[in-house]
């Protein structure tokens, strides 16, 4: 058995093949494929290994079909392993499926665990039934998510008649109010506002300062990466291709930085020399913006060079976003720099 303290989630050489049926174009296909039916392997998951410790909140990135949805169906018991471990809690997750189930919450941005036609409070109501909640601590947690996801409006609402933003924050009710130690939270935020985003973040942070939950987070959105998770795993075709800190892998791809300049009216750039580490990105009207590289120059010395050879109103820099590094990723940029590679 493993301890739990040492690692909430432990997966170990995770493997996952589906058997596809193979069919042929036309009616003889269909009947051929009905006769003596072909099939192919599709790998889902190749030999994944990593480990997430209690409390950690982790980013599980990757582009459609990476294996996300089937790792996580793994985790939460839905989906045998075709070799490998898996253990929640020092639990097999699929052998023991509900002993499984009462310690985990999952949420899928486009699917709902709550009765359609039936008002919100019904529905949590239920599932706290289900997972043998007391009655005075459901109340207190009632309270509570009522209070930090503003319930109170929706709790006599039947879901269907819910904005999706509402019915985000009925789900996160829904899915914690048995107080699970494992949460997996698959596009949490999905199609919602900035101010829903927000609110849903800010929740899930508290609960996981606050109660240790521990959580997986897999999603598109990189503000959901950057606002909540400080280590990030990232695989492509199954196969684990980044596992550390998010921070690592800004500072080692995001080197570089754009700088755009406000130039005074009249000024032309004509006769400018970009300084060392430099080029111009973009120049647009009275806007000149350069792109330069922060391990060989720095935003001070590119600043001063181009105010001495130009009149600049102001300036301002823009860091490297997420979502251009995590590209840069996908195109090979590990296998050009390996020391990239954590596993901690």
């Amino acid at each position: 058995m493993i301890d739990p303290e040492s690692g909430i989630l432990e997966v170990r050489e995770l493997h996952k093949t589906f058997r596809l049926p193979r069919k042929g174009v036309g009616l003889r296909g269909a009947l051929t494929a009905l006769i003596r039916p072909e099939y192919t392997e599709k790998v889902a998951v190749d030999q994944l290994s990593f480990s997430v410790k209690r409390g950690e909140m982790v980013g599980y990135i990757g582009v459609n079909g990476a294996g996300k949805s089937t790792t996580i169906k793994m985790l939460t018991g839905v989906l045998a392993p075709s070799s490998g471990t898996v253990r929640v809690l020092g639990r097999d997750p699929h052998r023991e499926r509900v002993a499984n189930a009462r310690q985990i919450g999952v949420v899928f941005g486009q699917r709902t665990q709550l009765w359609w036609d039936i008002a919100l409070i019904e529905s949590l109501n239920l599932i706290a039934r289900m997972y043998d909640v007391p009655a005075l601590r459901f109340k207190q947690l009632l309270e509570e998510f009522a209070a930090t996801l503003e319930l109170d409006e929706l709790l006599h609402k039947p879901v269907r008649a819910m904005s999706l933003g509402q019915k985000m924050r009925a789900e996160l009710a829904a899915t914690l109010i048995h107080e699970p130690q494992v949460v997996y939270l698959d596009e949490p935020t999905i199609g919602l506002d900035i101010i829903a985003k927000r609110n849903i973040r800010e929740f899930i942070k508290k609960q996981n300062l606050e109660r240790q939950t521990t959580v997986l987070l897999t999603t598109h959105d990189l503000g959901d990466i950057e606002e909540l998770c400080s280590r990030v795993i990232i695989i492509d075709a199954g196969r684990k291709i980044y596992d550390g800190p998010l921070e690592t892998i800004k500072r080692r791809f995001g080197t570089h930085r754009l700088i755009t300049f406000e130039l005074a009216e009249g000024e032309s750039s004509t006769h400018f020399y970009a300084p060392p580490a430099c080029e111009v990105h973009s120049h647009q009207g009275q806007k000149l913006t350069l792109r330069f590289d922060r391990a060989l120059s720095s935003a001070s010395s590119v600043a001063s060079s181009v105010m001495s050879q130009l009149e600049v109103l102001d300036f301002s820099i823009q860091e490297p976003d997420l979502g251009g590094i995590i590209t840069q990723i996908y195109q090979g940029a590990l296998e050009r720099s390996p020391a990239a590679v954590g596993t901690p």
